[in-house]
């Protein structure tokens, strides 16, 4: 159980993972609220131009800078385009997702020389972390940590009632612009181990399983940090023993996710036996889902 992770680069995948755990279980928690899925996956595939790009230009160490400025550039055009309504959240994350990873395809399709390489970066490598990479996301983990903890009261007033907050003289836009910018972090943070196509799962699924058990927004961090650290566990020793002791080649990112799913699958039963004829209305105010 314990072996395998003596392993450098096996320790390694399991830090990324704790890592990752300690923002996506509190971030998951401000998607779910917020119903910010759409967002989080046009998230994950908007930063495909930055990577082609920064790999362009410093090649796999350019990969980080590039996905960064891609996924900040990705958390003002969303802003800006539904601030005041100027577009649904649904119209300008479409726009903005296809506009974005259409100029990564384009990006690709000229350089066939290095497609392989990024093709790696849909998918995620997560047991080729090297400890500069656990160093990047340990300082974003730190960044992102402190931003929920200044911001989260403002970031969940707007959350459940808009209205009120604007009127309580918060700026909506900033704080839109705020939690944006948090996802795109995460993204950036988690998409190199994990890829772009299955970070998304990181995003969402914690909080979704955890609301199977708890409606306090506070429980539903912890227990969602917990299920990641334990998913990536599990998945890491799955593949490491399905390719060692049988041949079987398991992706690790992938065997991670898959047992983040199974998780909330396993869970959902608990939900629906909490539900009875006579319990309260599952739309809490703010206060009671933070206490």
């Amino acid at each position: 159980m314990i072996e395998p992770f003596a392993v450098p680069f096996m320790g390694r995948a399991l830090a990324e993972i704790a890592l990752l755990a300690l923002i996506c279980g509190p971030i998951s928690v401000f998607v779910f609220a917020r119903g910010l899925s759409f967002v989080s996956d046009a998230l994950t595939h908007t930063v495909f131009p930055g990577v082609v790009v920064g790999f362009v230009a410093g090649g796999v160490e350019g990969l980080f800078a590039g996905a960064l400025v891609a996924g900040l550039v990705t958390a003002v055009v969303l802003t800006v385009l539904t601030r005041g309504a100027r577009l649904s959240d649904d119209a300008a994350t479409a726009v903005v997702l296809t506009a974005m990873f259409s100029i990564g395809v384009v990006l690709v399709s000229r350089r066939s020389s290095y497609t392989a390489d990024l093709t790696s970066f849909l998918f995620g490598r997560l047991l080729t972390v090297t400890s500069r990479q656990l160093v990047e996301t340990a300082v974003l983990a730190v960044i992102i940590l402190v931003a929920l903890l200044i911001g989260a009261r403002a970031l969940l007033f707007r959350a459940f009632d808009p209205t009120g907050a604007a009127a309580a003289g918060l700026r909506l836009g900033r704080l839109d612009l705020w939690l944006n910018v948090l996802l795109a972090l995460v993204v950036v943070a988690a998409v190199r181990a994990v890829g772009t196509i299955l970070v998304v799962a990181l995003l969402i699924v914690p909080a979704a399983a955890a609301r199977m058990v708890t409606e306090r927004l506070a429980t539903m961090a912890v227990l969602g940090t917990l299920l990641v650290v334990a998913a990536g566990y599990g998945g890491l020793l799955l593949s490491w023993t399905a390719s060692v002791h049988y041949g079987v080649a398991l992706t690790s990112a992938s065997a991670v996710v898959l047992l983040l799913v199974l998780a909330y699958l396993v869970l959902l039963p608990i939900r629906l036996l909490r539900r009875g004829p006579h319990r309260r209305t599952e739309r809490m105010s703010p206060h009671e889902l933070v206490g």
